[in-house]
């Protein structure tokens, strides 16, 4: 479906990418990561012939994007971070045109319209002004432009940016439905979602792939040491201390959620890997003197992951730079 080699894009002596490798098989779901500038937007900017590399090749659907761009855009749906809407036409008539774009055959232009408006649930605003929808409207016809011709391939920047949670539920649950019969690469900053939509994840940042696999194979390869979550009824700086020196334990910081009563401190513990802290923390405790109110397992979230993989790859690259030596 989409293979991708050695991509590079420089703007000028900036290099917004650099020597991405990548496979995106049919039928699966894709979620592509990474920080503001990490290179996401350019890499899905070339891969819908919006922008050629400088170097490198990328195929889609088995087309080169230097040499069959035209054919390649009529067969791909892209929704951009900035969906490209005319706030003064009506929705039908915007549909229509996009349409007409993507060559749909004259006699098919109204049927098609009235699939994807049922897909995307915007059968009842068909004849407003765009400028005239709610957020979440505006979102599903940009969806539903991108639908149109039934494309093999959804290529999604940030489809759910500024939506609330309900529109986002919604977008999601759409975003699914979508990839029963056709591949979908998914751009987000919403970490959560990924692991709800997405079968693969490709991580970037600073221009190159830092992981690529599974949700719940990167959690379980790059994913922190264990870590448990207690509440204790006991002196906040005491318990620290205490926790901190037991066997096993390599650092204690902060709950996720501060407690609501005087006198209950939180502590989340994490431990070396492979050691299971629950039973001994516990005992500890207990034995203190002091009240166990609550004791968790706190598991590795892809956020964990992304978080680490990123604030890695930035350090290596500040290590390198004090030595004097070149990043590329």
């Amino acid at each position: 479906m989409i293979e991708v080699q050695g991509l590079t894009k420089n703007y000028g002596r900036l290099a917004a990418i650099k020597d991405v490798n990548f496979r995106v098989e049919s039928g699966e779901i894709v979620g592509f990561l990474g920080p503001n500038g990490a290179g996401k937007t350019t890499t899905m900017r070339i891969l819908t012939c919006f922008s050629p590399p400088t170097s490198g090749t990328a195929l889609v659907l088995g087309m080169d994007v230097r040499k069959d761009s035209l054919e390649i855009r009529r067969k791909v749906g892209y929704l951009p971070e900035n969906a490209p809407l005319y706030g003064w036409m009506r929705v039908k008539g915007y549909l229509e045109f996009v349409a007409r774009a993507k060559a749909v055959p004259s006699n098919q232009v109204s049927p098609e319209i009235e699939r994807v408006a049922q897909a995307v649930g915007i059968s009842h605003v068909m004849g407003q002004v765009i400028r005239s929808l709610s957020k979440g409207y505006r979102q599903r016809v940009a969806l539903a432009q991108a639908l149109i011709a039934d494309p093999p391939l959804l290529v999604l920047d940030e489809p759910t940016i500024g939506l609330d949670p309900k529109q986002i539920r919604e977008i999601r649950q759409m975003i699914k439905g979508f990839a029963r019969n056709r591949t979908v690469i998914l751009s987000t900053h919403i970490l959560p979602e990924v692991s709800q939509v997405c079968d693969r994840v490709i991580i970037i940042n600073k221009g190159s792939i830092v992981a690529e696999d599974s949700p719940s194979t990167l959690t379980q390869r790059h994913g922190k040491s264990p870590r448990v979550e207690v509440l204790v009824r006991a002196p906040a700086q005491e318990l620290m201390s205490f926790l901190s020196n037991l066997e096993g334990v390599t650092s204690v910081h902060p709950p996720s959620r501060l407690p609501q009563h005087d006198g209950i401190v939180g502590a989340a513990i994490e431990s070396k890997r492979g050691a299971d802290l629950r039973a001994l923390v516990a005992r500890s405790v207990v034995e203190k003197g002091w009240d166990l109110l609550e004791l968790k397992t706190l598991d590795v979230s892809l956020e964990d992951v992304f978080i680490d993989l990123v604030t890695e790859e930035n350090d290596d690259r500040a290590a390198q730079e004090a030595r004097g030596e070149t990043v590329i």
